[in-house]
């Protein structure tokens, strides 16, 4: 009786899978519009988190969410987590306004490239099955191949290349260092700390660190900025896609947490490979982004290849012998 009732539903987790969908869709397609408008982006990815904080208190002050109960020293334990999630939040929302969304995602596809290096250099060591390190040689010539243009040879964005990247050497320290931390924090029931309020701490945390930056990066121009945008776009405009990014980011990321939760990494690994395609279509076609043939290709290659990299990953755990 135990297993079924824990085990969530099959229609659940279409669910859960659509949402993450449809949500991280629309995030791309906002934050693109709102970067587009204006030129703060360490302001805008603040703006998105501020969004998910408001999101946070409702649901915390209305009853509808258990709120945290945790100490100082929980706390303490989250804020690595927070760091790595705002440098990946804001790497992302970087890259993306300084270049297509289209490259974005190709570059992101990465992404195992960084967790495998960070898995073996950063204790506890984990060591993934040969197959597994094989697949990241097609993850990177595919993006190679995207980033040659015919008849111009290599054309990169270096500073969309440079945001992505940072985006997801970030994404990779969180995920192994906040592994552990998050585990612990679910356990202990009387802290309140599902996967929805995991996130909704990790989010706050992660604002907290991305203040100092827009203060450090944009605070002397973005008064300036904030007022070129206006008279270009209009306040309601800008407000409207600043707002609905950050909504669409904190509601997209929260079901991913939800389904990750039920289904485990590698599953959700796999699933978020074939979002980046849907989001790289998408883009393409609101944003009217030309995708040559290399492009086509490289992208097709290297989300095939962080493809077969998750399910590769999936014979890593040990079993342990009987002594």
């Amino acid at each position: 009786m135990s297993s079924k009732s824990s085990s969530p539903s099959n229609l659940k987790l279409v669910g859960l899978v659509v949402a993450w969908y449809a949500g991280n869709t629309f995030y791309n397609i906002y934050n693109k519009k709102a970067t587009n408008m204006i030129h703060a982006h360490w302001f805008v990815a603040c703006a998105q988190l501020v969004v998910g904080i408001v999101w946070s208190a409702i649901m915390w002050g209305t009853g509808m969410r258990k709120t945290p109960n945790l100490t100082a020293a929980d706390i303490a334990s989250c804020v690595p987590i927070g760091l790595f999630a705002c440098l990946s939040h804001a790497g992302s929302v970087l890259a993306m306004g300084v270049g297509a969304v289209s490259f974005a995602q190709i570059v992101k596809a990465c992404e195992p490239v960084f967790a495998a290096i960070i898995g073996i250099l950063v204790p506890p060591m984990d060591i993934k099955p040969m197959l597994a390190y094989a697949m990241l040689i097609p993850i990177v010539g595919g993006v190679g191949i995207a980033c040659i243009k015919e008849g111009k040879g290599v054309d990169i964005n270096y500073t969309a290349f440079m945001w992505a990247s940072i985006a997801n050497f970030a994404a990779a320290l969180k995920g192994k260092l906040g592994g552990s931390v998050t585990k612990a924090l679910k356990a202990d029931k009387s802290k309140n700390m599902d996967s929805a309020n995991v996130y909704a701490v990790m989010n706050i945390i992660s604002f907290l660190f991305t203040v100092p930056m827009v203060v450090i990066a944009e605070a002397s121009s973005l008064q300036e900025e904030w007022d070129k945008a206006v008279d270009a776009h209009g306040a309601q405009a800008l407000i409207t896609n600043i707002v609905l990014s950050g909504f669409f980011f904190y509601v997209y990321n929260e079901f991913a947490f939800a389904f990750t939760s039920s289904v485990g990494a590698v599953t959700s690994s796999v699933l978020n490979t074939a979002k980046r395609v849907i989001i790289i279509v998408v883009s393409s076609i609101v944003f009217a982004e030309a995708m040559e043939r290399n492009t086509i290709i490289g992208s097709a290659v290297a989300i095939c290849g962080t493809f077969a990299y998750s399910l590769a990953s999936k014979k890593a755990a040990p079993k342990k012998k009987a002594e």
